[in-house]
C-alpha cells in the first residue's frame, strides 16, 4: 500500500487549514462539511434545509486550481459533500464575501445587489443563493435568462419569490466578475497547488470508520481487492443520504474522488468514452455541441450544485431504476469498461444492470469508462422526463427512444427504453420488434403503445399510481412520433 497521511488541508477565510483526525477526534472522516462550518463560530450563515441537496440552503462555492494562478469556481451542497472531499480546496462561504475596511463593511457586489433588488424576505435561504450567485458572477459575464435560472434551482425560497433574485443576476452579471477574490487568486492557487503537489493518499480511521481516499488508480484497485465489503464513492450525492437522513454509520469507504486517471474524455470517428469519474456538469457541457439527447436530459439532473459533484460513474453504479442518465444510454447501445487488477473488459449496459440496485462488477473492479457509440446520420433519437416538477426532481416515468428510418418511412431498427415502469432500466422488447419493418405512422404506433402499456407492470408509490404510468410511458412514446 502506498505512503498515506491522516490529515487533511484547504483554504478557509484565506488560510491554510490543517485538520488531523487523530487529534480531531470531534471530527470523523463522514463529517459533512456543513456540520463542520456550523462548528465553527463564524460560519453560520451555512444553513441545514434538507439535508439531502434539494434546498441549497447549505450552498458554498469550492474553488479549484485551474491553470497558472487561476481558480475555477463551483457551487454545491455541504450537506452531501464530506469533509476528506474538500482536500486541497478554497472553501468559500457567505461570510468570506463582505470586507471590512477601517470601520466600515463593503458588501460583494452580489449581497450588494441582492439588497438593492429586495431579494431577501426572511432570510433563512438567502445565503445560499447568494453563493449560487457568487458562482454564476465569477463564472459568466452577461449570461443568458436560461444559465440564470439553471443556476438558480438548487436554491429553493418560501417567501420572496424569484423575481428580485433573478433581477439582481441579470444586473450584477454585467460587472466582469472583479472583485477582492481576484487580488488573492494567485496566492490562493499557490496553497492549493502546494497541499496537492505535497500530498499523499489519506488513510482516515477511527473505531468506528475506515476512509481511504487514493490518488492512483492502482492504488484504487488494490484497496477495492483488499476491501471488498467498502462503499465506493465519488461525488457522495447518493451515498451521503443514507448518512443525512438514515443515520447510518459508514464503515469502510473508499473514496476515488483523488482520482485523476478516471476523469477523462476521448471522441473517436465511432464513439466518445466519458471517464466514470468526471461530473454530470461536465459531461453536461462536453455533449451540447457533440450530443444533444444526452445533453438535453442531462439539463435535468438534479441541480447545478448536485452537478459539479456527481459523475457519471456514480450514477450508473447506482443501478437505480429512475437514473436519469440510463435510459439513453441503454438506447444508444452503450459500452461499461471495467477495469481491475487483472485487466480491462467490456460489457454491454443491459448485461452491465443486472437488478435492482445490481450491478455485474467483480470484487476487484471499478467503473472506468462509459463508451457511448456515435448515431448514425440516419437514427433520430429523443429523451424525455416526467416528474411532478421539472426542476430539482426524481422521475416517474423516464423514456429514450431511438428510431433509424429508411427513405420509404419504413422503421429499420428502434429502440424503446423505460426508466421508472420497471426493477430495473428496461427495452420495451415486443414494441421493438413489433415496429422494425413497419410504416413509421400513427396507426402503427398506436398499436405500438398497446404493446408497450402490456408489456410493464409498474408499482404504485408516492410518485404514482401503475396506471398513470403505464398511460404515461405510451403518451411519451406517441408525443416521440408526433415530433418526428
Amino acid at each position: 500500500m502506498a505512503e498515506t497521511q491522516s490529515y487533511i488541508s484547504f483554504v478557509l477565510d484565506g488560510k491554510r487549514v490543517d485538520i488531523d483526525f487523530k487529534n480531531h477526534t470531534e471530527l470523523t472522516p463522514t463529517t459533512t462539511v456543513l456540520n463542520y462550518l456550523r462548528s465553527l463560530p463564524h460560519h453560520k450563515g451555512v444553513k441545514e434545509g434538507c439535508a439531502e441537496g434539494d434546498c441549497g440552503a447549505c450552498t458554498i462555492v469550492v474553488a479549484e486550481p485551474a491553470g497558472e494562478n487561476k481558480l475555477s469556481y463551483k457551487a454545491v451542497d455541504s450537506c452531501l459533500i464530506f469533509l476528506p472531499m474538500i482536500h486541497g480546496k478554497q472553501i468559500i462561504t457567505v461570510e468570506n464575501l463582505a470586507i471590512k475596511k477601517e470601520h466600515e463593511i463593503i458588501l460583494h457586489p452580489v449581497q450588494k445587489t441582492m439588497v438593492e433588488k429586495y431579494g431577501s424576505q426572511c432570510g433563512y435561504c438567502t445565503p445560499g443563493f447568494i453563493m449560487s450567485l457568487f458562482a454564476l458572477y465569477k463564472n459568466y459575464q452577461n449570461p443568458s435568462r436560461e444559465i440564470i435560472q439553471c443556476a438558480l434551482v438548487g436554491n429553493l425560497c418560501r417567501c420572496t419569490g424569484y423575481r428580485p433574485v433573478i433581477d439582481a443576476a441579470i444586473e450584477v452579471c454585467s460587472k466582469n466578475g472583479k472583485d477582492h477574490f481576484n487580488e488573492t487568486e494567485a496566492d490562493i492557487a499557490s496553497i492549493l497547488n502546494k497541499i496537492i503537489n505535497n500530498s499523499k493518499s489519506l488513510l482516515l480511521n477511527n473505531e468506528e470508520q475506515f476512509y481511504y481516499r487514493p490518488k492512483t488508480l492502482r492504488e484504487a484497485l488494490e484497496l477495492k481487492s483488499n476491501h471488498p465489503q467498502s462503499i465506493i464513492i465519488n461525488g457522495s450525492t447518493d451515498v451521503a443520504l443514507r448518512q443525512t437522513k438514515k443515520h447510518e454509520i459508514l464503515k469502510q469507504i473508499i473514496d476515488i474522488s483523488g482520482v485523476d486517471e478516471l476523469k477523462f474524455f476521448k471522441e473517436t470517428d465511432t464513439e466518445w468514452i466519458f471517464g466514470a469519474g468526471l461530473t454530470i456538469q461536465t459531461i453536461l457541457e462536453l455533449t451540447e455541441n457533440r450530443f444533444l439527447p444526452l445533453h438535453n436530459i442531462l439539463k435535468f439532473f438534479g441541480s447545478l450544485q448536485i452537478r459539479n459533484v456527481a459523475t457519471i460513474g456514480g450514477n450508473i453504479g447506482s443501478a437505480s431504476p429512475i437514473g436519469d442518465t440510463l435510459p439513453i444510454l441503454f438506447a444508444c447501445g452503450t459500452i461499461v469498461n471495467l477495469v481491475g487488477t487483472k485487466g480491462e473488459r467490456n460489457v454491454k449496459i443491459e448485461e452491465f444492470i443486472k437488478g435492482y440496485r445490481k450491478i455485474d462488477i467483480r470484487q476487484e473492479e471499478l467503473i472506468k469508462s462509459v463508451i457511448i457509440p456515435k448515431p448514425t446520420q440516419h437514427d433520430i433519437i429523443k429523451t424525455y422526463k416526467y416528474s411532478k416538477r421539472q426542476d430539482l426532481d426524481i422521475s416517474t416515468v423516464s423514456a429514450a427512444f431511438r428510431l433509424r428510418i429508411k427513405n420509404n418511412k419504413v422503421v429499420e431498427d428502434a429502440a424503446f427504453v423505460y426508466g421508472g415502469m420497471a426493477a430495473t432500466t428496461k427495452h420495451a422488447y415486443k414494441a421493438e420488434e413489433y415496429i422494425k419493418g413497419r410504416l413509421w405512422e400513427r396507426d402503427t404506433v398506436e398499436q405500438t403503445v398497446a404493446l408497450v402499456r402490456d408489456e410493464f407492470t409498474p408499482i404504485s408509490d408516492a410518485r404514482s399510481s401503475a396506471e398513470a404510468r403505464r398511460i404515461a410511458c405510451g403518451n411519451l412514446l406517441l408525443k416521440f412520433w408526433s415530433e418526428t
